[in-house]
């Protein structure tokens, strides 16, 4: 399957303008503020794939001074709209040369890596972020577990995609986003926690934690399967 950025698209780009911290998004950031708190010193933050903004206005209201990057010119020019107050900046594939080296405290990449497809381009990526960080400094990498794929969720639906059931690390799968009205199916690139820790090492990281956040059962949302399977998983990495 022939893969492509369904991400730099006007249309999409005001469909997750529209999304909240919600259903099975509010898995993904429920435990950050623990994380960040315990792993991270100073408020210097790059949030990256930043998309319309979501996490960047999130990590701004734990204190950051965040500047939120993305590839997606749509997807910027959304984000600025919404937070004429915020940083927000286009960057032109892996060119970091804005940034200085070893200026922030945190790096922050929420759903980024699903979208990227090819080992060699994920390490090279990852080093570039590894060099933004000060020596203090971590990174914070949320992807989606491969079981989101297979299974049917709050925010997703994958019923009609069996085929992601067949899916091998590196493939491409698609996804039904269900919190918003744009129901055209995400392409991602299926990626194992094998596959994401010989990235992490071949990019000079050191994996510090992993958190596969699961529902409590009493939050107030309709959960399907996110009491018993991780949606997502939260890495915690330092240079």
């Amino acid at each position: 399957m022939a893969f492509s950025n369904c991400y730099e698209d006007t249309t999409r780009a005001e469909a997750y303008a529209k999304l909240e911290f919600a259903n099975t998004y509010h898995l993904a950031y429920r435990d950050l503020p623990a994380i960040i708190r315990e792993h991270v010193r100073g408020t210097k933050a790059i949030d990256f794939g930043c998309g319309a903004g979501r996490s960047t206005r999130f990590l701004r209201r734990l204190g950051f001074a965040a500047i939120g990057v993305d590839i997606a010119s749509e997807m910027i020019a959304k984000a600025k709209d919404l937070d004429r107050d915020g940083d927000y900046r286009l960057i032109q594939g892996e060119d970091f040369g804005e940034f200085e080296a070893g200026a922030f405290d945190l790096v922050l990449s929420a759903f980024t890596f699903d979208n990227i497809p090819g080992f060699d381009r994920k390490v090279k990526l990852f080093r570039s972020l590894r060099s933004l960080l000060n020596d203090a400094g971590k990174m914070v990498s949320i992807v989606s577990a491969p079981e989101i794929y297979t299974h049917e969720w709050a925010s997703f639906s994958t019923r009609d995609y069996p085929e992601n059931r067949l899916a091998r690390s590196g493939d491409t799968v698609r996804i039904i986003t269900t919190d918003f009205a744009d129901r055209r199916p995400a392409e991602d690139i299926l990626w194992t926690d094998e596959s994401y820790r010989e990235v992490y090492g071949r990019a000079g990281l050191r994996l510090l934690s992993t958190c596969k956040p699961l529902a409590e059962g009493d939050e107030p949302y309709r959960w399907v399967n996110e009491t018993k399977i991780a949606p997502w998983v939260i890495y915690v990495l330092a240079g």
